[in-house]
C-alpha cells in the first residue's frame, strides 16, 4: 500500500455526493430547456405582435378613413337640420348668437341653439374650433 489509504466510507460519501450533484444538474439542465421553450413561445408571439402593428400601421397609412364606421347620426328634430342648411349656406364658422340671428330665432333662444351645437359637435358633425366657435368639419 501506499501511503495514502482511502477509507471505503469516505468513497462512499464521495460517490453519494457525486450522485447528488449530477441528479441536481439534470434537473436544472431540464429546467434550462423548458425555459428556453417558454423563451421561444414568448418570442414567437412577440414577432407576431410585431408583425400585426406593421400590417395595421401600414393598412391605416394606405386608407385613413375607417370603411366601417358609421356616418354620424342626425338628431331627428327639424331644428338640427335648418341648422346644418344655415351652414352649408353660409359655408363658415358660426357662434350661437349669429346662427340665431340667420335662422330669425330671437336671442331667447341662444342658450336652446346652444346645446343642439354642442349635441352636434359630440356626434361628430359640427366641429367646434375654440370656446363658442361652430364649423363643419373638412371632408
Amino acid at each position: 500500500m501506499t501511503g495514502y489509504e482511502v477509507s471505503r466510507p469516505l468513497l462512499d460519501k464521495i460517490d453519494a455526493r457525486e450522485q447528488a450533484l449530477t441528479r441536481e444538474a439534470e434537473q436544472v439542465r431540464t429546467l434550462i430547456d423548458e425555459l428556453a421553450a417558454k423563451l421561444r413561445e414568448l418570442d414567437e408571439a412577440i414577432d407576431h405582435l410585431q408583425i400585426t402593428r406593421k400590417t395595421l400601421v401600414s393598412l391605416a397609412g394606405e386608407d385613413d378613413a375607417e370603411p366601417d364606421a358609421p356616418p354620424p347620426t342626425l338628431p331627428g328634430h327639424p331644428a338640427y337640420q335648418q341648422i346644418l342648411t344655415v351652414f352649408a349656406d353660409l359655408g363658415r364658422s358660426l357662434r350661437t348668437r349669429d346662427l340665431c340671428q340667420a335662422m330669425d330665432l330671437p336671442v331667447e333662444n341662444i342658450e336652446n341653439i346652444r346645446s343642439k351645437l354642442k349635441r352636434l359637435v359630440s356626434r361628430g358633425i359640427l366641429d367646434e374650433t375654440e370656446p363658442g366657435l361652430f364649423t363643419q368639419p373638412r371632408p
